[in-house]
């Protein structure tokens, strides 16, 4: 085809749709992590993202009345990036989160297959609304509360169960971490 600006239609546009979504997504990783406490790798993913940005706009600049499909390149990266960048979030699945477990029901088979699943467990017997009542907490790596919610849904399936983030803690034991404490204390800040 003679006269088709084959860089100003297609190049470029994909350029700053990929642009824009490594940006988002290592922005979005960025905001998780430093919510997570993770100080020392969110300066480094602030610059790389920073400078995809810069990359990505001033094509943006360079171009500002000639092609709008910059604008929906821009646009669908940003959408497209802040997905992935949720998706990769979810699938690093950083740090650890404590499972607490009510329940009315005997959960003596919960309480086993979760010690057999070496999760560390604190049971507490308590008063809820409707009589007696047993609390279960365990502290799992986040990437693990699947295996725990399976676990609770096979063995006690009407129990009430909340999931949450733990940011730092002045103890924590994790028999299946014992190895790998060094990388445990880089993840998530113990107070000493």
């Amino acid at each position: 085809m003679e006269g088709f600006d084959y860089n100003n239609w297609i190049l470029f546009p994909l350029l700053i749709f990929f642009a824009r979504v490594c940006d988002v997504s290592l922005g979005t990783l960025r905001s998780v992590l430093a919510a997570k406490g993770h100080k020392k790798i969110v300066p480094f993913i602030g610059f790389f993202e920073v400078l995809i940005w810069l990359a990505a706009i001033s094509q943006i600049f360079q171009n500002l009345n000639n092609n709008w499909l910059f604008y929906f390149a821009w646009a669908g990266g940003y959408a497209t990036g802040s997905y992935i960048g949720l998706v990769l979030e979810e699938k690093i699945a950083l740090g650890v989160q404590v499972v607490r477990i009510i329940t009315n029901q005997s959960c003596e088979k919960l309480i086993s297959a979760l010690d057999r699943e070496k999760y560390g467990l604190t049971i507490v017997d308590a008063q809820g609304a409707r009589g007696p009542v047993k609390i279960l907490f365990t502290t799992v790596k986040r990437i693990n509360v699947g295996k725990v919610i399976d676990l609770i849904n096979e063995y006690n399936p009407n129990a009430f169960f909340s999931v949450e983030d733990v940011k730092s803690a002045s103890q924590i034991y994790i028999p299946a971490l014992d190895k790998k404490v060094s990388f445990f204390r880089r993840i998530l800040p113990v107070r000493k």
